[in-house]
């Protein structure tokens, strides 16, 4: 195992530690190494900095909105899908082009989709008497926009995950539901929710994992605006770093983002075990 440990010291371990290392110092640029230690003033220069704060504000209301979205579109199209009916397989296939989509292209294509003047999506809303709206303007629609494009990626996934899950559930119990003169929707509430709680929460983790890193869709979309309507932490933290090169402060503002996602991902982590315990 020696080599693949260091191949994950080198790419994983080593480049995290080196920017822990770096939010506690002040960067030379010249030689981009760390110049002096300059202790916990980063961090309080971060958390002093309204723009991060809002950030992370933002990113609390894409996560907010997006992530139940995702889940109940992803595993309401898994149940039907999971029916059996003519062509399901080829709708299958192609909940899954979304997915391959590079997200900067994914982006990009919904930014000219939604475009106010030359946009398809008020084309079609021009047919029907409405619009033209600009969707990428309002800093209300935009975050809109922006949970609405990066849902249309990565539902698929979700349900991708959902429908491995249905097909790994047992069929004695739903016959067993059957026979007992159960409904529908009693089987739904009483069989296959509490069966498929692991599973629902962990889909939830880790989207929640690729949510938290959103960075490529609103850098091609919207660029965090208008304003800083959709300034996510990962985009603010990239400007802060590579424009403003302010690489202790950015430094700092990563190391605490990850620190607050790896608490809140321990604890999905023990309350799914307590739902796998459970049922």
């Amino acid at each position: 195992m020696a080599p693949a440990l260091a191949i994950l010291v080198a790419v994983l371990a080593y480049p995290l530690f080196y920017t822990v290392r770096i939010s506690f110092s002040e960067l030379d640029l010249a030689t981009f190494t760390p110049a002096r230690n300059v202790g916990w003033l980063n961090y309080r220069t971060v958390l002093e900095d309204p723009g991060f704060l809002n950030s992370v504000k933002v990113t609390g209301v894409y996560l907010a909105l997006a992530l139940p979205l995702q889940m109940v579109l992803g595993f309401g199209i898994a149940f039907l899908l999971n029916v059996d009916w003519r062509g399901r397989g080829v709708l299958r296939a192609l909940f899954l082009i979304p997915m391959v989509v590079v997200p900067v292209v994914a982006g990009g294509v919904w930014k000219m989709l939604l475009d106010p003047m030359w946009g398809f999506v008020n084309y079609v809303l021009g047919l029907v008497g409405v619009g033209p709206v600009d969707w990428l303007a309002d800093p209300t629609l935009a975050m809109v926009s922006l949970v609405l494009i990066d849902t249309w990626r990565w539902t698929p996934f979700v349900v991708l995950i959902a429908s491995a899950g249905l097909m790994s559930l047992p069929t004695d119990v739903f016959e067993a539901a059957r026979v007992d003169g159960a409904g529908w929707f009693a089987t739904l509430r009483k069989v296959t929710l509490p069966l498929l709680a692991p599973v629902i929460l962990a889909a939830f983790i880790v989207r929640w994992l690729g949510a938290v890193k959103m960075f490529d869709i609103a850098l091609a979309a919207t660029k965090g605006g208008p304003g800083q309507a959709t300034d996510v932490v990962n985009l603010y933290i990239y400007e802060k770093a590579f424009r403003g090169l302010e690489f202790g402060t950015a430094s700092s503002m990563a190391t605490l983002v990850l620190a607050l996602t790896m608490l809140l991902t321990f604890l999905f982590l023990r309350l799914n075990r307590f739902l796998e315990k459970r049922w």
